[in-house]
């Protein structure tokens, strides 16, 4: 099935943002010697680094084909109540039992996985003696299926890998299934997890956590609650508005997420009407993949930084935490590069000829909450219950987020603390 066609790539006033001018055909020198100055000023690179996607309806038939090809005998298959209870955990084991494997079923993760969780899907790996880990679910099953992989292979225990680059030996294959259109964790090097002592999230990053394969069947979203499906859709609006803009953008990540914002401001809202819709759900799980492809090779900013310590401190729904913050830090980056948010305002269907570009950074803005409006999504952080004391300890916290790396913007404690306090 071919995918839906993108725009074009425009680079929102930053010179830097392709590399099809005369500038750059003349670095391409001829060959070098290894490591002369010439080499290294002609060397202008970007990674991009994602999954074999096997993407469809009907593509979690493949399910058992996919862990063969990765040596599986005996997969760990995780997941959690709600895939259980709609029958999808079902359907995969039957797949994988079709080509003779015998999978071991561990459904104990909550949203926003906890330390404990890991620990104890360890426990159970080790002792069930699987190979190849699938996870079928969410953001919360998929990071806790990685947060596995991780200890399978790393040993200690799992917050002792907060931070970049902190996992250093292999991990075995893995399999995802998303079965949610926003989290992006299914294509991405990042595993989030609650640190249920401190009440924070921690963020996990290394390539290695990038799955080997990504088996994206939307006839799973057609399950999800309306809150689950408003979450994850304004998560990967998220990403893709973040990736964008993030100080590690390239052309590569960059016509994802500028397809991503124009699929998912099209379409979130005709999911939630009519869950059935299979043009605006075959378009959101497309989202759902560009808008992860590009986030994990550009990586985020202070959006998802502060949301991760929302979610640690009050276990809320990840994406809802985002559609409430996300307006506010458009309007604080675009103060200093507001440039760069012109190709997204076209993407989300903002008229930009003629408009200031902080002009179409705010009309972005107010679009996204009108999206979180019609969700259904509260205007502000206390209505989930973020209070005025904590802004302090939130703020702090946000700042050692690995997501704030690559912000646009540099924030310091003020700052953060002025972002939590607008959008309390």
């Amino acid at each position: 099935m071919p995918l839906i066609p993108g725009p074009m790539v425009t680079d929102g006033g930053d010179p830097s943002a392709d590399w099809s001018g005369d500038e750059r055909r003349c670095e391409l020198v001829g060959p070098q010697r290894t490591g002369t100055e010439a080499v290294q000023r002609s060397a202008r690179l970007a990674k991009f680094h994602v999954p074999e996607v096997v993407f469809g309806p009907g593509s979690l038939a493949e399910l058992g084909h996919c862990a063969v090809r990765l040596g599986g005998r005996r997969p760990f298959l995780v997941t959690d109540p709600g895939l259980m209870e709609a029958g999808w955990v079902d359907e995969a084991v039957a797949h994988l039992r079709r080509v003779g494997l015998r999978p071991v079923v561990w459904h104990d993760v909550t949203p926003n996985p906890k330390d404990h969780e890991i620990e104890a899907g360890f426990g159970r790996y080790v002792e069930s003696g699987c190979d190849v880990i699938v996870g079928v679910g969410g953001g919360s099953v998929i990071d806790a299926a990685k947060g596995v992989a991780i200890l399978a292979s790393n040993g200690g225990q799992i917050l002792g890998y907060e931070g970049v680059d902190r996992v250093v030996q292999p991990i075995p294959p893995t399999v995802m299934v998303p079965s949610t259109s926003g989290t992006g964790a299914d294509v991405s090097q990042f595993a989030v997890i609650t640190d249920t002592t401190q009440h924070i999230k921690i963020t996990i990053v290394s390539r290695t956590l990038v799955p080997e394969i990504s088996v994206i069947d939307p006839r799973l979203l057609t399950t999800m609650p309306d809150w689950l499906n408003a979450a994850t859709g304004l998560d990967a609006l998220t990403h893709a508005i973040e990736a964008f803009v993030s100080r590690a953008h390239n052309p590569l990540t960059d016509i994802h997420a500028l397809h991503a914002v124009e699929l998912i401001t099209r379409n979130l809202v005709r999911t939630q009407v009519r869950p059935e819709d299979f043009g605006a759900r075959l378009a959101m799980a497309q989202a759902a993949l560009e808008a992860g492809m590009a986030f994990t090779n550009a990586i985020l900013g202070a959006t998802h930084a502060m949301s991760h310590q929302v979610g640690g401190l009050l276990d809320a729904p990840h994406g809802v935490v985002n559609g409430v913050l996300l307006p506010h830090v458009i309007r604080f980056n675009a103060q200093a590069w507001p440039e760069r948010f012109v190709a997204l305002g076209a993407a989300a269907g903002i008229p930009t000829e003629g408009v200031p570009p902080y002009e179409v950074a705010v009309r972005l803005a107010e679009l996204v909450r009108a999206l979180a409006d019609d969700l259904g999504v509260p205007k502000g952080l206390a209505s989930l219950g973020v209070a005025e004391s904590d802004v302090s300890v939130l703020a702090r916290t946000t700042l050692k987020d690995a997501c704030m790396a690559t912000n646009p913007r540099d924030i310091d404690r003020h700052a953060a603390e002025t972002l939590f306090r607008e959008a309390l």
